[in-house]
């Protein structure tokens, strides 16, 4: 039976009001090269991921727009082009660090006036019932530590009609896969992340965190506990990552 006073971080065993502070530890180390490592961790292709997820969103013009867990901007990039001006995007992301990186390269590069910016714990969204046509977490639900909390919140503030999207890393679906993607994980990664972000136990948390996350039918599963509809997922690459999604009807 498991402990609700302890959680997992990475493969470790710590106390649940301990692992906000760990995981935003690891964000704030990595913060400055987070783009770099997700470009060399996926060959680049976490772009593609991204894109796919915004298109299954079907996000469009003046909707409104929850990018969680939004780190650097990315998501809140093509929803702005998706969105435009009579639309609205709130950046929003637990840790400090992440979400000044993410608004700076934003205004660098010309993206203001329908985006706005939020430091939020996702367990507990500071936002009025019904706020949002979309709500979009990518590569953060791993991170939380009450997942189904999360999840609940994400419904809560959701608009009748609204979805949510769930892009993460997830589980290989075939025995080849999983073993190439474990040596990389588990003795590329490690030391990839040492020579580009001086950080070699970040990384080596962020491998453990994508194996202690729930299976795809495990979080479709938890997404329907949570009170959303018609859901489903896509594996991409694989399994290595998988977008859900699921609506509030």
């Amino acid at each position: 039976m498991s402990n609700p006073n302890t959680t997992h971080f990475g493969f470790k065993q710590v106390a649940t009001e301990e692992k906000v502070a760990l995981v935003r530890g690891v964000f704030d180390s990595v913060a400055a090269q987070y783009d770099v490592m997700n470009d060399l961790m996926s060959l680049g292709i976490h772009r593609i991921w991204k894109r796919i997820a915004v298109q299954l969103s079907n996000v469009r013009t003046g909707e409104h727009v929850l990018d969680l867990a939004g780190g650097t901007g990315d998501l809140t990039t093509l929803f702005s082009k998706r969105v435009g001006k009579t639309g609205e995007i709130v950046l929003a992301d637990i840790n400090s660090a992440m979400l000044r990186t993410g608004r700076d390269r934003l205004i660098n590069r010309g993206l203001v006036g329908n985006i706005h910016y939020a430091q939020v714990n996702a367990e507990c969204l500071p936002f009025a019932d019904n706020s949002f046509d979309c709500v979009c977490i990518a590569f953060g639900l791993r991170n939380v530590t009450d997942k189904d909390a999360a999840l609940r919140s994400m419904y809560r503030v959701l608009k009748p009609g609204g979805r949510v999207i769930v892009l993460e890393f997830s589980h290989p679906i075939d025995k080849i896969t999983e073993k190439v993607y474990d040596f990389y994980s588990f003795n590329l990664l490690p030391k990839i992340g040492g020579l580009v972000a001086k950080d070699e136990e970040s990384y080596r948390y962020l491998a453990e965190s994508i194996r202690m996350h729930p299976k795809q039918d495990e979080l479709k599963k938890m997404m329907e506990d949570a009170g959303l509809e018609r859901c489903e997922y896509f594996n991409m690459t694989q399994g290595i990552v998988a977008i859900h999604r699921g609506y509030k009807l």
